[in-house]
């Protein structure tokens, strides 16, 4: 496409998994680990957007545009907020769209059950309806009146494996601030959420259960009498073995775990370390879906590991460390 973008990814989980599998691209990843967007914006984001701002090719800036990625748990409107908020933010980016990214088969439960989902539609400016190969035609005219209901502005572009041209995604032009100062009405009040959302990098965040009450956030009526957007019982379980797996162990226990947790586990992905293979094996799934292959060789000198994050409701981490550490060949 001839131009050059830096990816912002914010990781749900201790150990991050996108930065490897980003293989073989030209695009800066920078991961934020602390998953939860809403709490961290200020401070990761604000510096970590800084300073893509420095980078300088001859004549122009280093990159043509910023992609930030939270993850399907954040709350894009304190993402999009950091772009207005912050002086020399606001000075040198414009933002352009918000995009959701919307699951064809699983997003009727989403919308039913969490609050967030419904924002996170009602926020964007476009919305890539994927997956739409594991739906039928009438779910699919059903999914999107509730999405048109939810927001009747932004496009809906139907897509496979999330392959879409770039121009339904990228340079729209489309964030409009009135529309979102009607979604909520505290926006681009820089007093928001102050007290809560500028975390520096002392805050003290525990990664396996979430629990935020130690900082008394206020987030205003918007978020709801709860306090935070975040549900209790989510939660990103990261998971590591520095000895190698067997292939076929691990894939009974995967496919187990989604079969019998599948409906709580709203995201997975991994990096797995086959023994007698010299290519990892990747694998993401959502709910009960799963899709892996093996992919890129490991190099002579790399270290060899396996890591996988689960995100989900109601998960037993003890149970999950046991059953993940079986698999080691």
């Amino acid at each position: 496409h001839g131009k050059r973008y830096a990816v912002i990814v914010n990781e749900f989980g201790e150990i991050g998994i996108d930065n490897d599998l980003v293989v073989g691209a030209d695009e800066d990843v920078f991961e934020m680990n602390n998953g939860c967007v809403c709490c961290t914006v200020r401070g990761d984001l604000i510096r970590v957007v800084a300073g893509l701002m420095k980078r300088q090719r001859p004549g122009k800036p280093a990159f043509d545009a910023i992609i930030v990625e939270t993850t399907g748990l954040a709350d894009p409107g304190p993402v999009a907020q950091t772009f207005f908020v912050d002086e020399d933010v606001k000075a040198k980016t414009q933002l352009d769209s918000v995009t959701a990214l919307v699951d064809a088969k699983h997003v009727m439960a989403r919308l039913d059950d969490s609050k967030e989902a419904r924002e996170q539609v009602a926020f964007a400016d476009r919305i890539i309806l994927n997956k739409t190969d594991l739906v039928t035609e009438a779910e699919l005219v059903e999914v999107e009146r509730r999405l048109r209901k939810l927001n009747p502005l932004a496009p809906i572009t139907r897509a496979e494996r999330a392959n879409v041209p770039l121009d339904q995604v990228l340079g729209l032009g489309g964030f409009d601030l009135g529309r979102i100062l009607d979604i909520n009405p505290e926006f681009a009040n820089p007093a928001h959420g102050e007290a809560g959302h500028v975390h520096d990098e002392h805050c003290d965040h525990d990664h396996h259960d979430h629990d935020h009450s130690h900082h008394d956030h206020d987030h205003g009526p918007t978020h709801g009498a709860r306090g935070h957007a975040h549900e209790d019982d989510i939660k990103g379980i990261s998971l590591s073995l520095e000895r190698p797996m067997d292939g076929t162990k691990f894939t009974a226990w995967l496919d187990r775990l989604l079969g019998e947790q599948g409906q709580n586990i709203l995201r997975a992905k991994g990096i797995i370390d086959v023994h007698g293979e010299d290519r990892r094996l990747v694998f993401q799934a959502v709910h009960m879906i799963l899709e892996g292959d093996l992919q890129k060789p490991w190099g002579a000198n790399e270290r060899r590991w396996s890591r996988a994050v689960f995100i989900g409701r109601d998960l037993d981490e003890a149970a999950l460390r046991a059953g993940f550490e079986a698999c080691a060949a």
